[in-house]
């Protein structure tokens, strides 16, 4: 009976055992999982931290107060390189941003991949339908980045990532309670946002601004009297008379005792009544009409294509079209140059930005008809005629430490941002670029850009051969020679 008794006891131990074992193995399991859920260390052991966002991003993502939708309408179907890789980096990116959004109560990051061709419904519903497009939204806010803005490029080729500033900033936008309002002016004949005729309708950039999280409204300040607290830009484009000298005032004084932002595309031939104003900046608009007679700046459809441009550090203005070999292509326009003569002392910052070829000239003659345009000495401007012109007042000038006051932009044509224009790349990639340096937008990060590397294996045709013959006969004569060497150890 006690021998019984024995082995039931055995088997009773054996089964609180194993019982025993798999409590402590599931909550060991349990435990692991929990901790690292809840308590996960990282590392990143790349070379430039290609997978860490910057102290700044984290900040802003532990802040953030409003839930933001990022829809990514990236096809990675491998057919084009340059897609393939970028999205990699884009999707490697945002998983950092959802990653570390994910504690946060007030605010999440939550990303989709939406095809927008597959899923036509769903893209209908979001108002998307554009692919290799990332879209935050945020209850009405919307911005809409392209692969262009993530990528810094050099002669057409992608040399940097910057996606980590692009996204925040654009994180932050659409995240803000308040949209930046753009007005364009009214009430002198001016070209309206509203307006969808080809070649005097706005509605082109008008939709995307909006596409951009900016809104956007007319402002005739002789209704008004005054220009409103809320606008962080004021576009004057191609007013068909004279602005009266009590707007003129505005105009001054909005830019210099609110820092205001001002963008003038003004046509040749039309007085504009701001000469005062532009003195004062700095920047004289000639009464003239660029002639330029260089093959390289004249289109197929006799338009005018701009092509030498300056690099400025300070705005960034035209580095992408600088980067990427992009041209404008503009009508009749008229020369907007810097004032030599100006006080350098007042702390303003002068720069021209979109030049002619050496052949141009400012025809002063052009309203006599039925006379073939021809330059005159003494009378005519000649040589690198500038187009476009920005100033911008720091303040105060004698300290080390400035802090930015108004901004002025001036191009001497406003067909450049017409609905017949505005299609192509260059010219809406210089008014997009105008617009976000004078609303200080994707300028307040200060997050590196990462370089992006490359890696190539240069090799002749013998040491192909070679490989070629390593690779079939020499790791299976291995695997071979391997075999025999245990199969010899056993038989011995």
């Amino acid at each position: 009976m006690a021998h019984y008794d024995s082995f039931r006891a055995a088997r009773w131990i054996r089964f609180i055992n194993l019982v025993l074992q798999a409590l402590f193995f599931l909550t060991l399991f349990g435990g692991l999982n929990y901790i690292a859920l809840n308590h996960a260390w990282r590392f990143d052991l790349t070379q430039h931290r290609r997978h860490s966002l910057s102290a700044e991003t984290r900040s802003y993502l532990e802040q953030l107060d409003r839930d933001v939708r990022i829809i990514v309408t990236i096809a990675n179907d491998g057919t084009d390189e340059e897609i393939t890789q970028a999205y990699r980096d884009i999707s490697g990116l945002l998983r950092e941003y959802t990653y570390l959004a994910r504690n946060n109560a007030k605010g999440k990051v939550e990303v989709r991949y939406l095809d927008v061709y597959q899923s036509r419904k769903d893209a209908e519903a979001l108002g998307l339908d554009t692919p290799n497009q990332v879209v935050l939204i945020s209850d009405n806010h919307r911005r809409v980045l392209t692969l262009g803005d993530f990528y810094s490029t050099r002669d057409r080729r992608r040399e940097g990532f910057r996606g980590e500033s692009t996204l925040t900033a654009a994180l932050l936008d659409v995240s803000s309670p308040e949209k930046k309002k753009i007005y364009f002016l009214a009430g002198h004949g001016e070209m309206r946002p509203e307006d969808v005729d080809r070649r005097r309708g706005l509605s082109g950039i008008r939709d995307e601004l909006r596409a951009r999280n900016f809104e956007v409204a007319s402002l005739d300040l002789s209704l008004s009297r005054k220009i409103p607290d809320d606008a962080a830009l004021i576009i004057v484009t191609s007013p068909q008379g004279r602005l009266q000298p009590f707007e003129e005032e505005l105009f001054r004084n909005y830019l210099t005792t609110r820092a205001g932002r001002l963008f003038l595309l003004l046509d040749y031939g039309i007085p504009h009544g701001l000469e005062n104003l532009l003195f004062d900046w700095g920047i004289i608009v000639q009464d003239n009409l660029i002639i330029d007679l260089d093959p390289s700046s004249i289109t197929e459809t006799n338009d005018m294509r701009l092509w030498r441009f300056s690099r400025d550090p300070a705005s960034h203005i035209t580095d992408n079209l600088i980067n990427n070999d992009m041209s404008l292509i503009v009508g009749p326009a008229r020369t907007v140059s810097d004032d030599l003569g100006r006080s350098l002392d007042d702390g303003l910052r002068v720069k021209k930005l979109i030049a002619t070829s050496a052949s141009a000239w400012g025809e002063t003659s052009y309203r006599i008809r039925n006379v073939l345009p021809a330059y005159t000495p003494g009378q005519d401007l000649k040589g690198e005629l500038g187009v476009m012109v920005i100033s911008e007042r720091l303040k105060p000038a004698n300290l080390p430490l400035s802090v930015r006051g108004g901004r002025l932009a001036v191009i001497g044509t406003a067909d450049l941002v017409t609905n017949d224009r505005i299609i192509t790349v260059g010219n809406l990639n210089l008014f997009l670029a105008t617009v976000n340096w004078a609303v200080d937008r994707d300028t307040q990060l200060n997050i590196p850009v990462r370089p992006i590397e490359r890696f190539q294996l240069a090799l002749s045709a013998e040491e192909l051969v070679r490989l070629r013959l390593g690779l079939l006969l020499g790791v299976p004569g291995l695997v071979a020679a391997l075999g025999f060497v245990v199969y010899l150890t056993r038989r011995n």
